[in-house]
């Protein structure tokens, strides 16, 4: 997933994307912990994704600020 496309989105979908992101991530770690995940980078692109998600909501509630300050 990339920031380009990610921007694009709004703000309500990309909420309930970090919600399901935190799923995946937390369903891909108990599946390893239980010996049932196949592919293990799965974590670390789930965890990335769900950064890049949490990067762009910040930037726009410090941009909503920052303009409203202005």
């Amino acid at each position: 997933m990339k920031a380009k496309d990610l921007r694009e989105r709004t703000t309500e979908h990309l909420r309930e994307l970090e919600k399901t992101l935190a799923r995946e991530v937390f369903d891909a770690k108990f599946k390893n912990y239980t010996n049932r995940l196949n592919d293990t980078a799965t974590i670390s692109k789930a965890r990335r994704d769900l950064a890049r998600v949490k990067t762009i909501l910040v930037q726009r509630v410090r941009d909503e600020a920052a303009g409203g300050k202005a």
